[in-house]
């Protein structure tokens, strides 16, 4: 034994043969027994996060900055409040465009997304695992062929020939495609130039393509910054422009009631935004890091009004699949039913 703890015990010993010591010894740890022991109810009476509460509370939804409405619901904490009951919280990621959702949606990082019509089915010809559960009405005028206010072309047919940047698997790839069918041209007629968004834009104002396709609000910020002019957009019925709310099939289809909120709350945040254009603007422009003009041009183009998907939507889907089949697009042909969740909220 050390001598500082040899000294320690002596110390004990002497201070117990004190009297009065024995008595006080005792009621010490008494008093540390009561304190223990209502320490150790108190912890038993904390709420607990079960097992199934962990394994399945929370919903992550992969979105796009261009999406303005979830953009809206995620400022809003919204969708948040609806969820709690069901002991769900909300997890949002951030993704450049949609092609890089549906990679996300596949591996795994997200439960749900929103895009529009192209990236799904290049998606799905590259096997990747995910549903179809919902879709947003016709926005044909929320994307569009631009070129430069000073540009002499004045038709797609004056593309051929051309340089348009357009981010490939995107739904303006689709639009691009039909517009040139529609003026006798074909994808092979003009060059395409795959780049980003952003990456697009530089090259557009820099004139180094001679027109860019791009959705709102990217659209619309050209348009306002630039003088941007809309060479063609899909009104016409050159294209629908759907956007649709996709998933993992496991989720959807095993959380019907979480679905439902997330239904529930889209609408009423749509019809809320479609009546407050300028007031939603003003939410969502500085999360897009875009001028509320901007945003708000842009929500005008759109609708927000999200229902579960229906024959006649997928069938209109698979026109773009065959399409982008037919086209070489894509290396097989694919069934959309196939990706169509059976069970609707």
């Amino acid at each position: 034994m050390s001598e500082s703890i040899k000294h320690l015990a002596d110390a004990e010993a002497g201070a117990s043969a004190t009297p009065g010591f024995s008595k006080l010894r005792r009621w010490g740890l008494a008093l540390l027994a009561a304190i223990v022991i209502g320490v150790g109810l108190a912890l038993l009476l904390l709420p607990v996060p079960s097992a199934h509460a962990q394994t399945r509370g929370e919903l992550r939804i992969g979105y796009q900055k261009s999406a303005s409405l979830f953009v809206l619901q995620k400022a809003q904490g919204t969708l948040e409040k609806k969820l709690a009951p069901l002991g769900f919280g909300v997890k949002w990621v951030e993704f450049p465009a949609g092609p890089q959702l549906l990679e996300g949606l596949n591996v795994g990082a997200v439960d749900v997304g929103y895009v529009g019509e192209a990236p799904p089915i290049f998606a799905q010809a590259a096997g990747a695992q995910f549903v179809y559960f919902g879709f947003d009405p016709a926005a044909p005028r929320a994307e569009a062929i631009l070129v430069t206010k000073d540009s002499p072309i004045k038709s797609v047919a004056e593309l051929k020939g051309r340089k348009v940047a357009l981010n490939k698997g995107s739904n303006v790839h689709y639009l691009l495609v039909k517009q040139l069918e529609k003026h006798g041209l074909k994808i092979t007629d003009i060059e395409p130039v795959y780049l980003a968004p952003a990456d697009g834009r530089a090259a557009f104002e820099s004139k180094r393509v001679d027109a860019w396709v791009i959705w709102d609000p990217f659209q619309a910020a050209a348009e306002k910054a630039t003088g941007a002019r809309v060479l063609a957009d899909g009104t016409g019925g050159v294209v629908n422009n759907y956007q649709y709310y996709l998933g993992a099939r496991n989720f959807v289809t095993k959380n019907p009631k979480v679905i439902e909120a997330l239904f529930a709350d889209s609408v009423e945040q749509g019809i809320w935004l479609k009546k407050n254009l300028r007031q939603a603007a003003e939410l969502i422009a500085p999360l897009q890091g875009l001028p509320v003009e901007v945003v708000e041009l842009a929500l005008q183009r759109y609708e927000f009004n999200v229902k579960p998907i229906t024959a006649a939507v997928a069938a209109d889907q698979q026109k773009i699949a065959d399409t982008f089949f037919d086209l070489k697009l894509i290396p097989k042909a694919i069934k959309v039913s196939e990706a169509v969740v059976v069970s609707q909220p």
